[in-house]
Formats: C-alpha cells, structure tokens, sequence
C-alpha cells in the first residue's frame, strides 16, 4: 500500500490584502485554504459561477422549506455531494445539520479530513440564515 504525501496547498486570500514585504497577495495555505474552499462551495449558488453551472449547491432554498427530518438529510446530502465533486482535497466527509425552525436557521457542521496530510480531522460550522432587508 502506497501512502501518499501531498504537496502544501495554497490559495488566494479573498481580501486580496497585500505583502507588506513583497508587495504580492497575500495567500492562504493548507488547513485555511481547504477550509475557505469548503465555505465558498457551501455558500455559492448553482449557476452563480460562470461557465460551471453545476458548481456550488441548493441549501439557501431549503431555508424556507417545511422543517422536518427529511429537509436535514436533504441539506446535508447536497454539502456532502457538492464537497465530493468539486473539493478534491478532501475526504471522510461528514455533515450534521440542526434545523432552528422558529428563527429560519439551519447550523451545519461539516467534518472532513485532507487527503495527503497527516494533521487531525478538520471541521467547519456554516450557519445559513435569510438576510433581513
């Protein structure tokens, strides 16, 4: 059995802050960049990124769907089918979803581990909830 070690990741911060030193933009690695990945899949909407319509997923419609068990396994199949096609560098992927029905809320918590580094199991909470105008 082969063990693979991968390379480090890097990303680019989204604030687009700059290098004090380099003057280049400042990247984000490893652990954060899976993380900020995983969220930016969560979040964006399907058909909201040019030229890959599929990517991203559904879960801002559920927040107005009757509240029952089915709603939950729904919403945590979607992240989970969402982060297998398009982060591949993750794995074990779990998704636990409560639903608050009385304030529209819904606290996801995503766990995963990353392929190729040997650091513990990763998570990260989502919270979605309708904006108010």
């Amino acid at each position: 059995m082969w063990i693979v070690a991968s390379k480090a990741f890097k990303d680019i911060n989204l604030s687009f802050k700059r290098h004090p030193v380099t003057n280049d933009v400042v990247a984000i690695r490893d652990e954060d960049a899976i993380k900020r990945s995983v969220k930016n899949i969560v979040f964006t909407t399907l058909g909201e990124k040019p030229f890959v319509p599929q990517f991203g997923s559904v879960i801002n419609e559920s927040l107005f769907d009757l509240n029952t068990e089915l709603s939950e396994i729904r919403v945590s199949d979607e992240i989970r089918s969402s982060l297998l096609n398009f982060e591949p560098r993750i794995d074990n992927i779990i998704v636990n979803v409560t639903v608050a029905a009385d304030r529209n809320e819904m606290n996801c918590t995503v766990q995963y581990s990353i392929v190729g580094l040997p650091s513990p199991s990763q998570s990260v909470d989502v919270l979605l909830f309708p904006a108010r105008v």
